[in-house]
């Protein structure tokens, strides 16, 4: 488990931010999926799968990112709301 850590860490900010963003769809769509006019077991099982990559991708993310990039994410999204609303 170090070594995967230490590998995602060694990954840049950039690549960080693109996996943090990629969980977003995953939750869309385990929460969407929901509406789909599938059995009860064909939904939960697509809800364990579609949540369960959201939360591998949300955690790879911020392993990626680190503490300092996490500071740093939060602002440009503080920076970019400011500049927004002016």
């Amino acid at each position: 488990m170090k070594k995967i850590k230490a590998w995602l860490s060694s990954l840049s900010f950039r690549t960080g931010t693109i996996v943090l963003l990629s969980c977003l769809p995953f939750y869309a769509m385990s929460g969407a999926q929901f509406l789909l006019p599938i059995s009860i077991e064909a939904k939960g099982i697509l809800w364990i799968i579609l949540f369960g990559m959201a939360k591998t991708l949300q955690y790879a993310g911020l392993a990626i990112l680190g503490v300092d990039g996490y500071r740093r994410l939060k602002l440009q999204f503080a920076t970019w709301r400011k500049n927004k609303n002016k």
